[in-house]
């Protein structure tokens, strides 16, 4: 391997200035080895050619998988293989696997993952959010409350069209923690426009507490804009209802039956 001290040779090496000035860092730093490799290999130069090219794809690849998870703000890195199914034995871990290959991305599909507190809604949107960056797709996880606060400082510095127009082209938007807190009308409205711009266009994870049938009470006790964006969101849609215990408070009672949440009655 070429180490740092060894700048000074490859400072006088053109071969390795070429590659720098065309930005290809890691061939430059690699091809010697490599070189070296195919040499006492006797391999043939296509082969040293396409593993030089592959170690500049993968650490590209994963320089780009990094960023597009910084920008997504996860507030923590979760993935499928820690969740503990065992914990949570009523959850379909075949769905939630299926989930994985993120196929409900390619039909545009909303995901809904509803229960009660500390059931593991966030570290599963995550975990999609996470394999969904894996696979190069644009991706933002937000707190409801925080994004709708966003979105009302935007709206009053005249700049709410352009950040709407961004989450238009977001592929996946996680959408966190819905029913915690009641909304005021502007920002049901406000929820309702996000919601919208993605209708068929991307996918949106919701993790809820609220059976459907309540999220009136969500919506500053609109029932027309509550339907709306069930309407929206149920229309291509996979469901989750954790209906086990808390990993923080396990001792408490589950209360979510999948049966109620199939079908939302807004009236």
């Amino acid at each position: 391997m070429i180490k740092a001290q060894d700048t000074k040779q490859t400072v006088s090496d053109p071969l390795a200035a070429q590659l720098k000035e065309l930005g290809l860092y890691i061939m430059a730093l690699r091809y010697p080895d490599l070189a070296e490799e195919a040499r006492k290999a006797k391999s043939p130069y296509a082969h040293y050619l396409a593993a030089l090219v592959s170690a500049q794809l993968a650490a590209r690849m994963d320089r780009s998988y990094r960023e597009r998870l910084a920008r997504a703000r996860f507030p923590a890195i979760k993935t499928i293989e820690e969740f503990a199914f065992s914990f949570q034995p009523g959850l379909d871990e075949t769905h939630v696997r299926t989930l994985a290959e993120l196929d409900f991305m390619e039909r545009k599909e909303n995901v809904l993952l509803v229960g009660r507190p500390g059931v593991g809604k966030t570290h599963l949107a995550i975990a999609l959010g996470v394999k969904a960056c894996a696979t190069r797709k644009r991706v933002a996880f937000y707190q409801v409350a925080d994004l709708l606060d966003q979105l009302v400082i935007a709206m009053a510095a005249g700049t709410l069209p352009g950040k709407l127009l961004d989450i238009s082209r977001l592929d996946l938007l996680i959408l966190d923690e819905l029913g915690y807190l009641s909304l005021d009308t502007r920002r049901a409205n406000l929820f309702f426009q996000v919601i919208s711009r993605l209708y068929e266009k991307g996918s949106v994870i919701v993790t809820t507490n609220r059976r459907f049938e309540a999220w009136a009470d969500i919506f500053a006790g609109d029932a027309v804009i509550a339907g709306a964006i069930l309407d929206r969101l149920l229309h291509h849609r996979q469901l989750l209802v954790i209906n086990g215990p808390s990993y923080r408070t396990p001792d408490l009672t589950a209360g979510f039956e999948p049966s109620s949440l199939e079908v939302a009655h807004i009236s």
